[in-house]
């Protein structure tokens, strides 16, 4: 096991070497002067040039990115070019709501997913079945910022029962958490169905029931646990997809997180906001990964066995 652990924590590293270097390429390749931006075309050329001096903005690509990479080993992205303030201040203070938001979303989707992917399965071909199918279908093909517009008329604007703008109490997160799980959890539930069908088809399923192990212990742990690998691996992207999606909703709803201090920063060219937003996506997408990858070894021996320990 330490042999798989050590070569998936290798690849994790060069991802995010390959990550911090893709970054910084894009934002220094984009046509614009970020300092004449930030001046608002206000000074002159002497004056920008000063600026860009200061700034470290002259200096060559390498020295740059050596540089870039240095501080954010650190975790010191430098200072936004417009709000003044430290990147890591900003940046501590989106996540704290991108987080939250982050948590309740996978929470909801896992769980929404499970048991619908496990009632469709055990009731495979019944009205349940076509039922949840039919939701499911529906949740993934309804975009989370439809969907949030939807919840934000009905249980904000009409019944006036939650927050439909901000972060101003627990009950603020509900909507936007609905939003964002509702089509992630959907594809959870289909998945779950799929790979529950084919493991409950299985020799050693049927070995179980004629030695008379009761059907709720062969479904949750005999055959969800032969059925977890894909979804495992779905969740590792759903990471990325809830931090992706959560751009739109957070517009939606008025939420300052990472989402709306990604936008901001792209719109004005704020080069440290930037990178900064850009590389703490990454990490928290490659650790996740990296994570699942462990537990694929934990949950199902073989996956060791095929990397030759």
């Amino acid at each position: 096991m330490s042999r798989y652990a050590i070569n998936r924590l290798l690849q994790t590293i060069i991802v995010l070497i390959g990550v911090t270097l893709l970054t910084f390429i894009m934002v220094n390749v984009a046509p614009g002067d970020p300092v004449a931006v930030m001046m608002e075309k206000k000074a002159d050329a002497d004056t920008i040039e000063r600026i860009r001096e200061q700034m470290g903005l002259n200096d060559s690509y390498p020295k740059q990115y050596i540089r870039f990479v240095k501080n954010a080993v650190k975790g010191d992205f430098g200072q936004s070019y417009f709000q003044k303030l430290p990147i890591k201040t900003l940046m501590a203070r989106g996540f704290k709501v991108t987080g939250t938001l982050a948590l309740f979303v996978l929470v909801f989707s896992i769980i929404f997913g499970l048991v619908m992917g496990l009632l469709a399965a055990v009731f495979r071909g019944k009205i349940l079945d076509r039922i949840i199918m039919l939701i499911s279908t529906l949740g993934m093909a309804m975009p989370s910022f439809f969907l949030a517009m939807i919840l934000q008329l009905v249980f904000g604007l009409k019944l006036k029962l939650l927050p439909i703008s901000g972060i101003n109490t627990p009950g603020s997160y509900i909507l936007p958490t609905i939003s964002l799980g509702v089509i992630y959890g959907a594809s959870i539930a289909r998945l779950t169905r799929t790979n529950m069908l084919d493991a409950l088809n299985q020799d050693y399923i049927r070995t179980a029931r004629a030695k008379g192990v009761r059907e709720r212990k062969i479904v949750l742990i005999h055959g969800l646990k032969n059925a977890a690998i894909p979804i495992l691996t779905y969740m590792g992207t759903l990471i990325k997809s809830i931090l992706g999606g959560s751009v739109l909703v957070e517009t939606v709803f008025a939420i300052n997180g990472i989402g709306t201090l990604l936008v901001e920063g792209i719109m004005k060219r704020d080069i440290p906001v930037i990178q900064g937003c850009t590389v703490y996506i990454a990490v928290v997408f490659v650790i996740a990964n990296l994570i699942i990858d462990l537990a694929y070894g934990f949950i199902d021996p073989r996956v060791r066995v095929s990397t030759g320990e």
